[in-house]
């Protein structure tokens, strides 16, 4: 796993379009009929070292954000980076926060993939769920399990090569050991388990590789 000072470079190097990510989910959240407000109250769940809340600030610095993280050491590497202003920081998980219906929007990159479906995943959905005031939305992006096609080898393929030209330096079999660990769903099993939390169907807002977005929007 990549310390805190080198998480950025090493996801960036790991998956085609990381760069972009953080502005689309932050556009695509500001332009929601809630988050959209002036001043909304907006979550990040998992703000890492805080590549979202970068780019928050910078598209609504009106918003007030709670960013929340069960890491200290990428929660400090994030205050760090943004300092205190506009954001109030909590080392929690969001199952911890009872924050009913305190959210606008929230945004979740890269956390749902490393959480097992043994029920871990439909709690912290439906806690993102419940956060949410009703009709509030949440961008979710995360490495999707592939599906079944004669093609997957060649997509496996190129995301090593991806990954080697952009300069992570470690042979193939290193390269498939950063992803070991992680628990990737379908997209049944995570439109079973979001309309079970509470929200609606999920529209898919971002595709590379094995790496998908989607805007959600919890039930009225």
């Amino acid at each position: 796993m990549a310390v805190p000072q080198e998480y950025d470079l090493v996801v960036q190097q790991l998956i085609p379009g990381y760069a972009s990510l953080a502005r689309l989910a932050v556009a695509l959240l500001a332009a929601s009929p809630r988050a959209g407000r002036d001043g909304a109250q907006v979550l990040v769940a998992g703000c890492g070292t805080g590549a979202e809340l970068v780019e928050a600030r910078a598209q609504r610095p009106d918003w007030r954000i709670t960013a929340i993280d069960p890491s200290a050491d990428m929660l400090a590497e994030a205050q760090q980076r943004l300092g205190e202003a506009g954001i109030v920081w909590r080392q929690a998980r969001v199952e911890d926060l009872q924050a009913d219906a305190c959210f606008a929007g929230a945004l979740s990159v890269l956390v749902l993939q490393a959480l097992p479906d043994d029920g871990t995943k439909l709690a912290f959905l439906t806690a993102l769920a419940r956060s949410l005031e009703p009709g509030g939305q949440l961008v979710l992006v995360d490495l999707m399990a592939p599906e079944r096609s004669p093609l997957q080898t060649q997509v496996e393929a190129a995301w090593l090569g991806f990954q080697k030209a952009s300069g992570l330096p470690a042979e193939d079999e290193e390269l498939s050991a950063l992803i070991q660990g992680l628990h990737p769903i379908g997209m049944a099993r995570l439109t079973a388990l979001v309309n079970a939390a509470g929200f609606t169907d999920p529209a898919r807002v971002f595709q590379a590789l094995g790496y998908e977005g989607f805007l959600l929007q919890r039930a009225a």
